[in-house]
């Protein structure tokens, strides 16, 4: 039996270590998947597995990914082959929500503009333009599951009027939270800072485009660490030239790393993170940890943690 490893952030070493006494050889090996003595699969966002590739692993009992997000894998597919496929659904919610709200305060205090000012020689408190005091700011939390709830709690310790827009949440759950509850349109037509914290999904593709831009107050600022793809990217640099937002903060590019035929993105008070919300020591202990434990559960005949399928 042979457990495949098709991410770079996990150790072999590791790995067979952790799956000691099971009898499995553990392997690196890239797409395309294949293999009549392949067990399990570790991977992450940066590949997917298909329903051709569950064609080709006719033993195949678990596919474990070491991310939050499972759209790279054919879940359903997976469950109707037998399949487990587990996720890390909750190993960096304290830091995303972190960084998240380290964006929110970067842009509304100009933190990164006024450096830049001084670094190119200048000293002018008002380089950032108009600067906002954090308490009564409306932070409007467009998903608000784990790490929208954990951005909530912060920013209302900051004095943050949070406003919560998601639809798969009661809004009596929202406003026990201590969130006002509002449809998406309303959050971002009354909220000067705006996060984002929803799945990707083919109902969340572009869900912040042209239209939803020109919806938030003139100098309102967006964050996202969720997913590049829930963004009108080029629309929102075209908003950031006209000096209609107060700024950005992009933590996901639809390239990542940038390559020089798809460079970062460049505008007027656009900040840009190398996909670094996640991390922390122990958050990386864990997502490279807890998928090869849920391997080893399916191995013994037990349920994993993080399964999103039920085979």
């Amino acid at each position: 039996m042979r457990v495949v490893v098709g991410d770079a952030g996990f150790s072999v070493e590791r790995v067979d270590e952790l799956l000691d006494g099971l009898g499995v050889e553990v392997v690196r090996r890239g797409e395309p998947w294949g293999g009549e003595d392949v067990v399990a699969l570790l991977v992450g966002t940066d590949v997917r597995v298909v329903e051709a590739d569950l064609h080709r692993l006719p033993a195949l009992r678990v596919v474990a990914t070491c991310s939050v997000g499972f759209d790279h894998v054919a879940f359903e597919e997976a469950g109707r082959r037998g399949v487990w496929v587990c996720n890390v659904p909750d190993y960096c919610v304290e830091e995303v929500a972190d960084h998240s709200l380290a964006l929110v305060l970067a842009l509304l205090r100009g933190v990164v503009e006024l450096d830049r000012d001084v670094r190119a020689g200048r000293w002018d408190c008002t380089a950032a333009g108009p600067l906002r005091r954090i308490r009564g700011t409306r932070l409007g939390v467009v998903g608000f599951g784990r790490t929208g709830r954990a951005l909530a709690e912060r920013a209302q310790a900051l004095g943050f009027e949070v406003w919560a827009a998601d639809p798969a949440v009661p809004e009596e759950a929202i406003a026990a939270a201590g969130a006002r509850p509002a449809s998406l349109a309303e959050l971002l037509e009354s909220c000067e800072a705006v996060s984002l914290h929803v799945p990707l999904t083919p109902e969340t593709e572009t869900l912040i485009g042209e239209a939803e831009l020109a919806r938030m107050p003139r100098g309102a600022v967006l964050v996202d660490t969720a997913r590049a793809q829930l963004l009108d990217l080029e629309a929102l640099l075209r908003a950031l030239e006209a000096g209609r937002l107060g700024g950005a903060a992009l933590d996901v590019l639809p390239a990542e790393p940038p390559t020089p035929d798809r460079p970062p993105p460049q505008a007027p008070r656009l900040v840009v993170n190398p996909h670094a919300a996640w991390y922390s020591v122990e958050a990386e202990e864990a997502v490279y940890t807890r998928p090869v434990l849920a391997v080893r559960a399916v191995l013994e005949g037990r349920e994993p943690d993080g399964a999103v399928n039920r085979p």
